[in-house]
């Protein structure tokens, strides 16, 4: 990690309009509850590119929005080379994204690239479902792993960290 800047945390996911974006807004708001702002940043990104530049799924703001988070800024966007250089944790929402982005690590990036749930010590579920197919009670369920994943997250950055 380098110490000169924020900690820093990127959330992966298919197409950075449901899961990644969520993920996003809801450590932000947990980083800022903290009064650690200044010292981890965040940020999504999807593998894939179908969705670039187009705001996070309404039924994700929706279920977002009901609980207190606010995506209306965000956008999708790709994961690019820099992405390695510029964070210290590249954590996918499920296996598929992170077989995707191990084949675009270079070999120098000695950052943590990993699960998202597996990084925030959650044992019992490896994978966030992608809710895209399905009604609101999956974008509801989702929303609790990720509240749940945040939670575990920020405890395991500020514990090996000492943010």
């Amino acid at each position: 990690m380098n110490v000169e800047r924020p900690l820093s945390v990127l959330f992966v996911c298919l197409g950075n309009i449901c899961r990644s974006p969520t993920a996003e807004a809801v450590f932000a708001a947990r980083v800022a509850d903290a009064g650690l702002s200044d010292r981890i940043h965040s940020d999504s990104a999807g593998t894939g590119d179908w969705h670039l530049g187009r705001p996070p799924d309404p039924r994700t703001r929706r279920a977002a929005r009901a609980r207190g988070y606010d995506l209306e800024r965000l956008r999708a966007r790709q994961v690019v080379p820099a992405d390695f250089r510029d964070f210290d944790y590249i954590l996918a929402m499920d296996n598929a994204n992170l077989r995707d982005l191990q084949l675009l690590r270079p070999q120098w990036y000695d950052g943590r690239l990993d699960l998202f749930l597996r990084a925030a010590g959650n044992a019992a579920v490896a994978e966030v479902p992608d809710p895209y197919a399905g009604d609101a009670g999956h974008f509801e369920a989702v929303l609790d792993l990720i509240e749940g994943g945040v939670d575990g997250l920020l405890a395991v950055l500020r514990h090996r960290h000492s943010v």
